[in-house]
């Protein structure tokens, strides 16, 4: 490597770090926004939010990568030809494959780096990801249940208390419970405390109500095909216990979604989870929208040299080529979601996810060697016509 090479990669390497480590904070903030909450109003600890947040971080380098690769190299190379550096280094000799050779290299990092996110880092984090979440819903529910408001504890059960003492005790309470799927209950009592239990933290009532709709099947005299009918029970209680452990009874096994998973298990799905074709075909799109998004970050490598190195020097054309660079890929970014959502619906066209990965970076190539085969058309001189 030359002291030209070390020094246009010293300048290539240090703005991706710069602007990868910023745009990932900026992000990061924006969405841990949504996760304030817990810590402001409902006695999360600040530790626990900020392992919690960090966990999506990889997500956010993973996506981000390429994006920032193209920035970097498109501006580095732009401010290099309007300071006229590049004009002196290819007065020297230097051709434009010497000269792109850094960001060739730079780009080969970011691929490797994409894909030790995509195949290790970004499952491995989204599962410790749910796993807190599902920790924090479950283990955590007590934090949930505030003063004067209708806390959901996940999906199906609801717990409200007009007050609650310093010491935690809960006065006015109602607890609607539909985890059982066809006998919903809703439970009114005086009293009632939050204590851990073995499965996690139960709610004790005393002093109440529990009034449950139940499915009574038809008299035995009945005539054929006569529907049950639902009843509604009433049970006083002195004192009565309700699980917060769990947001639904039927979700002892957890399912995993499509970030949990790695390449193989999406390519190959489990017969025995019995995954609709819906599924199935969302886990294939992503398989391969994982495998080949790190090469995006080469692609648009070359496309900011292409359009940084080629054309004719303009001392005030900088900003031509920025927003001509930033257009191409702008244009590339939203030609890849649509492919990416058509992929994940019909399988069939899997396909446009590894061309649109690859193409753009093969012209962009070609246009930066010169476009070899491309016809030239040259003007005849007066000179030459007589």
């Amino acid at each position: 490597m030359t002291r030209i090479d070390r020094y246009i990669l010293r300048q290539l390497i240090g703005g991706l770090l710069a602007v990868t480590f910023g745009l990932a904070a900026l992000v990061w903030l924006t969405q841990s926004l949504r996760f304030i909450e817990l810590v402001l109003d409902r006695g999360l600890s600040l530790a626990v939010f900020v392992q919690l947040t960090g966990l999506m971080l990889p997500g956010f380098f993973a996506v981000i990568l390429p994006i920032t690769t193209f920035v970097v190299v498109l501006f580095v190379y732009v401010r290099m030809n309007t300071d006229r550096e590049l004009v002196v280094m290819r007065a020297a000799g230097l051709s434009q494959l010497r000269l792109g050779r850094p960001a060739f290299l730079l780009a080969l990092a970011s691929v490797g780096i994409g894909y030790l996110l995509n195949l290790w880092l970004v499952p491995m984090s989204h599962t410790a990801f749910r796993i807190w979440q599902y920790e924090i819903r479950n283990e955590m529910a007590a934090i949930l249940v505030q003063e004067g408001v209708f806390s959901s504890v996940g999906g199906d059960l609801t717990v409200y208390a007009r007050l609650r003492d310093r010491d935690g005790t809960l006065r006015g309470i109602l607890v609607h419970d539909a985890r059982e799927r066809g006998a919903p209950a809703t439970i009114l009592a005086e009293v009632g405390r939050i204590t851990n239990g073995p499965h996690g933290p139960r709610v004790t009532l005393q002093n109440g109500v529990r009034q449950q709709m139940e499915r009574v099947p038809p008299p035995a005299d009945a005539p054929p095909g006569t529907p049950p009918r639902m009843r509604l029970s009433v049970l006083s209680f002195q004192e009565n216990s309700v699980d917060l452990a769990r947001a639904t009874r039927q979700e002892e096994v957890r399912f995993r979604d499509s970030r949990e998973r790695s390449v193989a298990e999406l390519l190959h799905p489990d017969p025995e989870e019995h995954l609709r074709p819906r599924e199935i075909a969302r886990f294939v799109g992503e398989a391969h929208q994982r495998l080949s998004a790190p090469l995006t970050a080469m692609t648009f490598a070359l496309v900011g040299l292409a359009v940084a190195l080629t054309g004719q020097f303009r001392r005030h054309g900088g900003g031509l080529r920025l927003a001509s660079g930033v257009g191409l890929v702008v244009g590339l970014l939203a030609v890849g979601l649509t492919i990416g959502n058509l992929a994940t619906r019909d399988n069939s066209f899997v396909w446009l996810i590894w061309l649109h990965a690859t193409l753009p970076g093969v012209v962009a190539a070609w246009w930066l060697v010169g476009a070899p085969g491309l016809p030239r058309f040259r003007a005849h001189s007066p000179a030459a016509a007589g």
